[in-house]
């Protein structure tokens, strides 16, 4: 369990209290609730999921920071209704998706929310780095001590607050495959459905051995070490434009044949015609979709397919739970999680036609989850809770424990898929 882990941090870097701050409430909710004594205050982060009910007990300790619109808004709103003796500090005129970089863009309000925090005994820890129990940590600064947990996709991560909030905290900066956006891909591509899915994928755009394979977006790297283990002597060139993911993608996939490299899905540094196939999952929606899948047409050779994978809004999402109709209404909406030019409904087909992609073979998907204690579980459930009222979460429990009991717990979450061929005739365009 997540709390564990992090107690067993505390324990070796003899902590017997410290201020947390995290975008992803749930990494830390257990902790909240196991051990409130040994947590200070506490800042979440742009949170675009949360449920306050494990907050409750340490509500006069919250500080949250939220964008003016957005999911962030509407979570944070919605939280202090439930926990009125938390504060908020609104970003004006800032939207604050999962994949924003919100600590190098409005630098100076975090780091005045994190100075205000209440005071702690210092600490002296030397400057270091070290991992427990699954845990990796880095340690800089003197004062009260402050632990700052992973973001889901921020390409900068704390990093640009850094040398300041060390000139009044001993800061503890933490990573790993256990926290924050590393911990949730991995979770979601250990499903067994979600790897049947793109599996799929994979068997469609028919990756042959001896490929030169292209992944956009590759994140914590899961589903390249997947391929790698299918393919014979080919070869997977994995991008991201967010140089902390691509260090822990590194790190977990040493030995094998993957290369990692940074890389912006609109302006792929590649020559044409570079790969034999390429694929990218859950990736548009964050960015210029057409002007990503003209970029993977053009470094495609001619008969190279191309495969998409992303979240799909416009379609339901289903919880295999006896909910009365209120309360399924409202959870049966996906996230509605998508950038201003990306993509995250059907018309990913015709987008894909627009692109120059032809023989498209076109699949929306169901993704089941069915491990409740697991991240990606969390940050879905997290969001579900986020809408409900008190009374609402309660039926909420009772109706996941009753089918968690029958054995029936799981969820399905909606995909639209994807994959085209770049045609041959394109070869001669190519060599002009």
């Amino acid at each position: 369990m997540t709390q564990e882990r992090l107690l067993a941090l505390w324990d070796h870097l003899g902590l017997n209290a410290a201020h947390v701050a995290s975008q992803m409430a749930g990494d830390i909710a257990g902790l909240v609730q196991a051990a409130p004594e040994r947590v200070g205050g506490v800042v979440l982060c742009v949170p675009a999921r949360l449920d306050p009910a494990p907050f409750a007990g340490v509500a006069e300790r919250i500080r949250m920071i939220s964008g003016s619109v957005g999911m962030t808004a509407q979570v944070t709103t919605a939280a202090m209704g439930r926990l009125p003796a938390a504060s908020r500090h609104v970003l004006t005129d800032y939207d604050a998706p999962g994949w924003a970089d919100v600590v190098a863009e409005r630098t100076a309000e975090i780091v005045a929310v994190l100075d205000a925090l209440p005071p702690l005994p210092p600490i002296q820890l030397p400057r270091a780095t070290g991992s427990v129990a699954g845990i990796s940590y880095a340690v800089q600064g003197e004062g009260p001590p402050l632990v700052l947990l992973p973001f889901f996709l921020a390409p900068s991560q704390w990093e640009p607050a850094l040398e300041d909030l060390a000139r009044r905290f001993t800061v503890i900066v933490l990573g790993g495959r256990h926290l924050g956006g590393v911990a949730a891909l991995e979770d979601r591509a250990s499903g067994e459905s979600y790897r049947a899915l793109v599996g799929s994928l994979w068997d469609a755009m028919a990756i042959g051995q001896g490929d030169m394979v292209l992944d956009v977006g590759c994140g914590s790297g899961a589903l390249d070490r997947l391929l790698a283990a299918r393919l014979n002597g080919g070869r997977i060139v994995a991008t991201d434009l967010n140089r902390f993911l691509l260090k822990e993608a590194g790190l977990l996939a040493d030995g094998l044949p993957v290369s990692f490299q940074e890389a912006n899905a609109e302006s792929l540094p590649f020559p044409d015609a570079s790969f034999d196939a390429a694929f990218t999952i859950t990736v548009l929606e964050e960015c210029d979709a057409d002007l990503a899948l003209r970029e993977l047409h053009r470094v495609v050779k001619p008969g190279g397919r191309v495969g998409v994978i992303v979240r799909a809004i416009d379609l339901p999402q289903w919880w295999n739970l006896d909910l009365p109709p209120a309360i399924k209404r409202k959870v049966e909406i996906p996230p509605q999680s998508v950038g201003r030019a990306g993509v995250a409904d059907a018309s990913l087909y015709a987008r894909m036609r627009q692109a120059g992609f032809g023989a498209l073979r076109c699949f929306p998907s169901l993704v089941t989850f069915d491990n409740p204690d697991g991240p990606i579980w969390r940050y879905r459930e997290d969001h579900v809770l986020s809408q409900l009222t008190e009374e609402e979460t309660r039926t909420w429990r009772g109706a996941t424990r009753a089918a968690r009991q029958a054995g029936l717990l799981f969820m399905a979450n909606p995909m639209h898929c994807v994959v085209g061929t770049k045609s041959k005739g394109d070869a001669d365009a190519v060599a002009a």
